[in-house]
């Protein structure tokens, strides 16, 4: 231990250090919070994306899926039966919105790269309207990075195979946010409702903060704007980090570190910033700071009918009143046999949990 280290302790002034604000969240576990919703239908497999409209209590959700006529826009009521079903073919789907102003969810059609949206009283026919196709521009630059020995590495992210965008967020104008997790992007749409289609995406920030070469491979991921609207939130899913963007100069920093499998990200009306993390089958709540303050959930093992009990590989939830909707994607991603319980997984579920007040 350096000298002025142990100086600092034995004197007790490396307590200065600490924010007293975070210094009084207390940590609230609930690792049984998580119960089932509802179950998706026979074949219907990875909930991924998912939104909600408060008026009513509908839950949609989108699932990523890989063949012919495999993925689903699921819409179910709000005691979790299931009242439409709309197939998007095999083309994955990842990140939803509701948008009230409309009466619309919108989508991010990963395997068209396009943004659509449908009417949220959908039903198996209902049309789906194209908004915006999502630019390809390739990977960011080079990321640096320093170790502690005072020498630094350098990572070269390869050229992006197809844009993967994967969530989006609503500012208060209308102005529509999303996320590309293989481009280490982000997008907008300006006025996203009104404008014509298809609309004009703009690049807002190609960082390498916001490219991965970890696991799962997902950079950009969930996304949420703080309660003044003047910062973005960004989940990095790969390096297990959330970032923040300060809107008025696009500069990204590092908010929180070591959240295993970052993934959606939603803001509630206390303040929290909760984090699906799908590496940890859990939900976390940070507070102002960037600190954990809360954690939501676990694995408890697969059900005899199949399905996950508590969360297992959470990706993206949504806050109705009291309650948080989780989407269970248990997604096999290692390829390795007898590693992962999501290959075990035979019926896939949305999870609900209370949500804690402070």
């Amino acid at each position: 231990m350096n000298r002025p280290l142990a100086a600092a302790l034995a004197a007790g002034t490396l307590l200065l250090a600490i924010d007293p604000a975070s210094a009084r969240d207390d940590l609230v576990v609930a690792r049984n919070a998580a119960q089932t919703f509802a179950t998706l239908p026979d074949g219907v497999r990875y909930p991924e994306g998912i939104t909600a409209n408060p008026a009513t209590g509908d839950i949609y959700v989108a699932t990523f899926d890989f063949g012919p006529n495999a993925n689903k826009l699921l819409r179910y009521a709000k005691n979790g039966h299931l009242s439409a079903v709309r197939d998007m073919g095999g083309t994955p789907l990842l990140g939803l919105a509701f948008d009230a102003a409309s009466n619309k969810v919108y989508l991010l059609n990963m395997g068209a790269s396009k943004v659509q949206r449908i009417p949220a009283a959908f039903g198996a026919n209902t049309p789906v309207e194209d908004v915006a196709n999502v630019p390809s521009i390739g990977a960011p630059g080079p990321r640096s990075g320093g170790n502690p020995d005072g020498s630094s590495d350098t990572t070269t992210f390869g050229s992006a195979g197809f844009p993967a965008p994967n969530a989006m967020a609503f500012d208060g104008g209308g102005n529509l946010y999303f996320s590309d997790s293989f481009q280490g992007a982000i997008f907008r749409i300006a006025a996203a409702r009104t404008c014509a289609t298809p609309c004009a995406v703009t690049e807002v920030a190609h960082d390498p903060l916001l490219a991965t070469a970890g696991f799962p491979p997902f950079g950009a991921n969930g996304l949420a704007f703080n309660a003044a609207g003047s910062a973005l939130f960004i989940a990095n899913t790969g390096d297990d980090r959330v970032l923040k963007m300060d809107l008025s100069t696009s500069a990204i920093t590092v908010f929180a570190e070591s959240i295993n499998g970052a993934d959606g990200l939603l803001l509630d009306d206390q303040g929290r910033l909760w984090v699906a993390a799908n590496q940890a089958d859990e939900v976390v709540a940070l507070n102002e700071s960037g600190r954990v303050i809360a954690k939501l959930g676990d694995f408890h093992g697969i059900r005899k009918d199949g399905a996950p009990d508590g969360l297992l590989f959470p990706a993206s939830m949504v806050i109705i009143g009291d309650w948080m909707y989780v989407t269970n994607t248990a997604l096999p991603l290692t390829g390795m046999p007898g590693a992962e319980p999501e290959a075990d997984v035979t019926r896939w579920t949305i999870a609900r949990m209370k949500v804690p007040k402070r």
